[in-house]
């Protein structure tokens, strides 16, 4: 597999908008239009495209910095030619100065975004939520169609009912034909002869939704969750947006999380590093368990406990749970607690500060 941030040409410390920039020129440079003699433009431009589909998504691209790998082969399958790919980065119109035809039929719904938030324990266990939120829906009238009841739609005149028109233009690259959305009917091929009373032949309504959402096991915070056809109805005839949610991971006050792996600092006494002890140790999703601390141990060591951090997402096996050790020291001591460091300090060789004298002589 090729290494996507040499094929963008980009440093691996490049920001998103360096990579968008980056990217958008060299699917310019390499559109099939701009190089007629070159059969190797389509798939060059498709191993940017692949690229870019990952590193321009944070998400992804931290995954990929990790290690992990992508299969395109279902994303570009889905694509009839070098138009509708380009469509999938730039939307209608190319995005960037070629003529790609405009949208080919109704507007597709919006995307909509919620957030919801998760413990630790549930991210590592998974969770399930209810979100709320507005957005278009499907008339319940029309059933999407914009029509009123019983009311047929025609066939577009215009178009003849395909809901498409061949339009040719003149560019830098000479005439071109392209295929463009019926401007009458919208790209449906039919009109609507008496709107529908509910929804004024949008064919939608903006309404309360609620949809249950699985929150996998692993999951990070910040990432998305994508639900396919659960955002805002399109126009009559169009597909539905998406429904993205945002998870936030709360933070848990006995780790620090880093990717699959978690760290707790276990603080113990003196006299417990200096000639060991058993310490509880919590772990995220299970009862706690017990290690034993060596004598001797020294601030700051840190003890592997193998595959008790979070569960890998989407992904067999889970980190580990890292121990690190920290030694209290006393600021203020007992009578007894100084007399007895004194002691080991005499036995040890050391030369502790003389105690400081709680009175002064007065006069």
């Amino acid at each position: 597999m090729a290494d996507y941030y040499d094929v963008l040409g980009v440093s691996r410390d490049a920001t998103q908008e360096e990579i968008k920039k980056r990217f958008r020129r060299l699917a310019r440079e390499s559109h099939p239009d701009a190089n007629p003699d070159d059969p190797e433009a389509e798939h060059r431009f498709r191993e940017i495209a692949q690229a870019y589909e990952v590193l321009g998504d944070p998400q992804k691209r931290a995954a990929y910095d990790r290690g992990a790998s992508f299969d395109m082969d279902d994303l570009f399958s889905s694509f009839a030619g070098i138009d509708d790919l380009l469509s999938r980065f730039f939307g209608g119109g190319g995005g960037f100065g070629f003529d790609m035809g405009g949208r080919s039929g109704p507007r597709a719904g919006a995307d909509v975004g919620v957030r919801v938030e998760v413990s630790l324990v549930e991210a590592a266990t998974g969770a399930t939520r209810e979100v709320e939120y507005r957005a278009a829906t499907v008339c319940a009238t029309c059933q999407g169609s914009g029509s009123a009841p019983d009311v047929p739609l025609e066939t577009c005149e215009r178009c003849g009912g395909q809901g498409q028109l061949r339009v040719t233009r003149q560019t830098f690259l000479g005439a071109t034909m392209s295929i463009v959305a019926c401007d009458r009917c919208g790209g449906r091929g039919r009109t609507i002869t008496e709107p529908c009373p509910t929804c004024s032949g949008e064919g939608s309504t903006v309404e309360d939704r609620t949809v249950t959402v699985d929150v996998p096991a692993g999951i990070e915070s910040g990432s998305r969750i994508r639900i396919t056809g659960a955002g805002a109805a399109g126009e009559p005839g169009g597909r539905p947006g998406d429904l993205y949610v945002e998870v936030t991971v709360t933070p848990d006050p006995r780790f620090e999380r880093h990717g699959a792996d978690l760290v707790h600092r276990a603080s113990v006494g003196l006299s417990e590093a200096a000639l060991g002890t058993t310490l509880s140790v919590p772990v995220v999703d299970d009862d706690p368990v017990e290690i034993d601390l060596p004598a001797g141990t020294q601030p700051g060591a840190v003890f592997k406990m193998s595959k008790l951090g979070m569960p890998r997402l989407r992904r067999r096996g889970r980190g580990d749970l890292l121990v690190e050790v920290v030694v209290e020291i006393p600021s203020d001591l007992s009578e007894a607690q100084e007399e007895a460091l004194r002691a080991y300090a005499e036995a040890s060789g050391e030369s502790p500060a003389e105690p400081k004298r709680r009175w002064r002589r007065r006069g």
